[in-house]
């Protein structure tokens, strides 16, 4: 995710992660909120604040409405235990066990076939009949907890003094959404939409010239006078039959005439 004091956001991914994000960046360690913040799901626009009080309090909000609140030294873990198991302690007592291994039981297979062979358990002689413990017994041994000696608390742990810019994370699943091909043919589709409706706006009875409508942009009159010329002009090499032979010179018609 990169160096950023705050990280905090909806996070949707599959069927599972459906979540707010709270990573808070302390000594350059990331760390994510202990807590599920369940985020929305649906397809409306919402918005998400995180609140973080001078007292190390925190509150997460969606379209202001508090979602979870608590302090940042129970739902993170910024800062060392207070607290641990004494690493000194020694178990001044054995645990009761609760089952033990038949000691009549027959290994009837073979290990290379079944596996190993694990003898059948059996409750321990203490546990078939009414066990009453003595009256010094405490139960299951646990190490003491002590405070731990290396915990330093932290009255600034509510401070960002590095903040200086805010960032947008977009992520985006679909890859339609940020398609190229995809803007391309709306926008085109748009255009033929608008065209379409300027065209469909206009008066049915609108006069058309008839000169546009057969393509060539010329007046009928002027063809007329273009094909007159042009036949005049190929008369004199066209044959008795009307077919067309090669045009002759100036210098050809003359040597026929004086001929």
């Amino acid at each position: 995710m990169g160096e950023c004091s705050i990280m905090f956001g909806p996070d949707i991914c599959g069927y599972s992660t459906k979540k707010i994000h709270a990573i808070l960046t302390y000594t350059g360690t990331n760390h994510l909120i202990k807590k599920e913040v369940p985020c929305e799901t649906d397809q409306w626009t919402h918005v998400y604040t995180f609140v973080i009080q001078p007292d190390a309090n925190y509150s997460i909000l969606v379209d202001n409405v508090e979602k979870q609140s608590d302090s940042l030294y129970s739902d993170w873990d910024l800062l060392l235990p207070s607290t641990i198991k004494d690493p000194e302690a020694k178990k001044v007592y054995d645990d009761i066990a609760k089952e033990m291994p038949d000691p009549d039981a027959k290994k009837d297979w073979d290990d290379e076939e079944d596996g190993e062979w694990t003898p059948q358990l059996l409750p321990t002689p203490s546990t078939r009949v009414h066990w009453k413990p003595k009256a010094n017994y405490k139960g299951k041994w646990k190490a003491p907890i002590i405070d731990n000696p290396d915990y330093k608390d932290d009255p600034d742990l509510c401070v960002f003094a590095n903040l200086k810019y805010e960032g947008i994370g977009l992520w985006q699943a679909e890859r339609a959404a940020f398609d190229e091909e995809a803007e391309r043919a709306a926008f085109e589709k748009r255009e033929e939409e608008e065209l379409h409706s300027i065209i469909s706006d206009q008066p049915k009875d609108y006069p058309v010239d008839s000169d546009v409508e057969d393509g060539d942009g010329v007046d009928d009159a002027d063809d007329a006078d273009a094909d007159v010329d042009i036949k005049s002009d190929t008369t004199d090499d066209e044959s008795a039959d009307g077919t067309l032979l090669p045009k002759k010179t100036n210098e050809q018609k003359s040597r026929k005439s004086s001929s």
